[in-house]
């Protein structure tokens, strides 16, 4: 499918701003992450002395680690599985059962062929899953989101020093009040959006393995002498070397994990965008006042009838990208903590969308010409 043929337009008109999120939030991420937590939970099963399965060499864990790298025709054959079947396996209608099988598929043949039941012991799916999904947060927040909402935000510093003797007169209820200065103006919001920043440097996201009611009940009943709290908290942090934003173990759960983290990072990126969505609309009205000027750009056309003017077209494409990325945002954080008794599965399809909300946050931040 090409970029003209696709339903949303952060695969489509809007892909160059979002592309570096599709290898991460795209299904095929999200299979790649599965199999990977199932991948090393298999391998930090073989590492523990107390549990049954034989330790693997050097070579078997490389060979485990392979099948990291997921490409294209790999994760069609997991979705095959999930919905077709494939070869002698029927279709599972379960996606991460569709990973089980597709390692194990993969697996067949090898020397690891005699430790191909351990694959998922004792774990539930979401398990994997809220791990899967904690990496693809971890990763498309602090590696693309935050960096480019950091570049912004020193843009606008560097704007407010540039400019912090140039005279203004200030406005209140849109009338003319006391004077300010233009630099001062923008500092306001470089100062609001280290803040947020601040507050977003070190976050944790919580992650649970504690089974399917998060009791340990099928690992302690197998193993009740290892210690599993400690093995979950090991486990853990295998994952968080040179991450900016880390995985921490939850350890009183239901079956899922209550999400409370995730809708506090919501809220604080919910935050962030609502600043820069205010500064999209103080520029659009500088602009208007002529404090500030647009370079026209040789070849582009303002207006379809009016070719001579300049229109604020990217602070305005920027708020609108961040008001869509707010309001999931906003859904996410309301609707992610609340789940019926032990667990529903309501979540699931919200979890799916995390792509969507950073991907519009993405382009608000990118879309701006300063």
């Amino acid at each position: 499918m090409g970029a003209l043929e696709a339903i949303s337009p952060l695969d489509g008109r809007y892909r160059r701003y979002t592309e570096a999120l599709a290898d991460i939030f795209s299904e095929k991420g999200l299979i790649q992450r599965r199999v990977k937590v199932e991948g090393e939970y298999l391998i930090f099963l073989s590492e523990h002395p107390q549990i049954g399965l034989r330790e693997f060499s050097e070579k078997e864990k490389k060979l485990v680690r392979r099948l990291y790298d997921i490409s294209t025709e790999n994760a069609g054959i997991v979705k095959a599985i999930e919905v077709n079947g494939y070869r002698n396996v029927k279709p599972t209608n379960h996606d991460v059962k569709a990973i089980e099988y597709f390692m194990r598929d993969r697996l067949k043949g090898t020397s690891l062929e005699d430790s191909l039941d351990w694959i998922h012991f004792a774990l539930t799916s979401e398990d994997v899953n809220n791990l899967a999904y904690g990496l693809m947060l971890s990763t498309g927040v602090g590696e693309i989101v935050l960096p480019s909402v950091q570049r912004l935000y020193e843009t606008i510093e560097e704007s407010a020093q540039r400019y912090k003797d140039v005279p203004m007169l200030a406005r209140t209820h849109g009338q003319p009040a006391s004077p300010t200065t233009f630099g001062k103006e923008f500092k306001v919001f470089a100062s609001r959006m280290k803040r947020q920043l601040d507050q977003l440097a070190g976050f944790k996201i919580l992650v649970k393995l504690n089974g399917a009611t998060g009791n340990y009940d099928a690992h302690h009943a197998s193993y009740p002498k290892v210690d599993w709290l400690e093995f979950t908290r090991d486990f853990v942090e295998r994952f968080n070397e040179r991450r900016r934003i880390r995985l921490e173990p939850n350890f009183v759960t239901t079956q899922i994990e209550p999400h409370d983290t995730y809708a506090e990072l919501f809220d604080n990126l919910r935050r962030l965008n609502t600043i820069v969505i205010g500064f999209d609309q103080d520029m659009l009205r500088y602009i208007s006042d002529d404090w500030v000027r647009q370079k026209p750009v040789e070849g582009e056309i303002g207006s379809s009838t009016m070719p001579h003017k300049v229109n604020p077209i990217d602070f305005e494409n920027s708020e609108g990208n961040l008001g869509i990325a707010n309001a999931l945002f906003g859904y996410f954080s309301s609707k992610l903590p609340v789940s019926r008794l032990q667990r529903d599965l309501s979540d699931s399809t919200v979890e799916r969308n995390f792509g969507v909300a950073l991907g519009h946050s993405l382009i608000g931040y990118n879309s701006k010409s300063l």
